[in-house]
């Protein structure tokens, strides 16, 4: 890494660790040498798989396939129950904001909980309680209960378990594989949470005219007790400095809003997201445009499309991240990668055609994939091991809220200046306030592992 962006000097238990982790065999036998022969052909834009050799981040990374579908289940499960009670669309939007209060209060705690812990622990305790409120929701489908207060209640205990459980997850990558696979490990993890969020809504639409709504929930529970065995079998996580006791109060949190704000690089990191999807996420403005711009189209169609879009670029970025992820120059790359984010967002905006709508939309997908890869490994490399938990606490919050915020923000601007408009001039903002940042501060384009 560049010293001049580093904040601190590795820590001696942290850096024995990583060189037995790059061992595939296990710590305890010698590492082998860090340079591995560049792949040649086509294998070189193939996913990077050099993680999976790794058994503990093998298991990690297998649990989430498992989650990534089941989650989904739930995630469409619950407006679905939601709206046959109440047949009110508003009552969905209103349980989804009852679900992001507790996920942004529980995940800023859950970084500093990760910090001060056994992650493993954690996981172990978060995952069981995902799985016990997804019995829960189970139950009151099956009893009848038809309680949308029982429902939002149930939702906000679970994204509170998923706040707690999210930053322990992310922070304990960087434990388990080298820092040189941290981008192909990220690359990894976030191809499978996309094609869960493509293949989860797919499933669930076909079980439950099957099934039926309240075996959706059983499926995630049954799903999540995967999960807990395989975190089970993870090594132990606890913080690498066992003679320092470690809280997890408000100061502790505070403490690593100070760190952020004291390391331009990842402050730029956050930022770099916060522009990208505030600015650019036009999702609110789907509905319209598959009603008007595109309504030579079959309506339905476009709107599927238009949602499935940015997944399946995202998806097969994921895909062909060989070449990306063994890239030295991370701050360039998510530099680069919002700046292509910006200019796809812009074309979708100014295409009449759907087919080139969804092709702009899919170039965009891989651009976020690119910045979500760069930035997640920019995290854990430039962060000390017991500032990680709450960096990635602060990355749950920025990545559940930035999106949120876009809504708001497009759907006023669609409203105002035509969805069009709004959306291509969104992604034009984009690319000017990243250029901008990029050259006002250098942190960020100057950094490299």
């Amino acid at each position: 890494m560049d010293t001049s962006e580093s904040s601190t000097e590795p820590q001696a238990e942290e850096a024995a660790f990583k060189r037995a982790a790059s061992d595939p065999s296990g710590p305890s036998r010698p590492a082998g040498p860090s340079g591995q022969p560049r792949p040649r052909g086509l294998r070189r834009w193939a996913m990077d798989t050099r993680p999976l050799r790794r058994p503990a981040y093998r298991r990690l990374w297998a649990s989430t396939i498992v989650t990534a579908v089941g989650s989904q289940l739930t995630a469409v499960a619950v407006p679905k129950q939601i709206y046959d009670i109440t047949g009110s669309s508003a009552w969905v939007g209103v349980a989804s904001l009852a679900g992001l209060l507790p996920l942004i209060v529980f995940a800023l705690w859950g970084g500093a909980v990760a910090d001060a812990m056994d992650r493993r622990k954690l996981l172990l305790i978060t995952n069981t309680g995902i799985a016990v409120t997804s019995v829960l929701f189970w139950a009151q489908a099956v009893t009848g209960l038809d309680s949308v207060a029982v429902l939002m209640a149930l939702l906000a205990v679970q994204q509170a378990f998923w706040g707690l459980n999210a930053p322990a997850r992310s922070a304990s990558i960087a434990r388990l594989v080298p820092e040189e696979e941290l981008p192909a490990a990220n690359a990894l993890g976030s191809t499978v949470m996309q094609t869960g969020q493509i293949a989860g809504p797919l499933l669930a639409g076909a079980l439950i005219p099957v099934v039926g709504l309240a075996e959706l929930y059983l499926i995630d529970a049954l799903a999540l007790c995967v999960t807990v065995w395989a975190v089970h079998r993870l090594p132990a996580l606890p913080p690498l400095d066992a003679t320092v006791t470690r809280r997890a109060g408000l100061r502790e949190i505070l403490d690593g809003f100070r760190y952020i704000s004291g390391h331009a690089v990842l402050l730029l990191s956050f930022v770099a997201d916060i522009v990208a999807m505030v600015l650019g996420m036009p999702r609110a403005l789907f509905p319209q445009l598959a009603a008007e711009t595109y309504a030579s189209y079959d309506e339905g169609l476009a709107l599927g499309l238009l949602f499935a879009a940015i997944p399946i670029g995202a998806v097969a970025g994921g895909l062909f991240s060989g070449t990306f992820s063994r890239a030295r120059r991370h701050g360039w790359m998510v530099i680069g990668s919002v700046v292509v984010w910006g200019i796809a967002i812009t074309g979708f905006g100014l295409s009449d055609s759907l087919w080139i709508a969804v092709a702009f939309l899919a170039v965009a997908g891989i651009a976020d994939m690119v910045s979500m890869v760069f930035r997640g490994a920019i995290l854990l490399s430039a962060a000390t091991d017991e500032m990680r938990g709450r960096m990635q606490g602060v990355f749950t919050v920025v990545v559940a809220g930035g999106p949120r915020l876009a809504d708001v923000l497009h759907g006023t601007a669609g409203s105002a200046f035509g969805p069009r408009t709004a959306v291509a001039g969104g992604g034009l903002l984009v690319v000017v306030v990243m250029l901008a940042l990029a050259a006002v501060m250098p942190a960020l384009r100057r950094y490299r592992v």
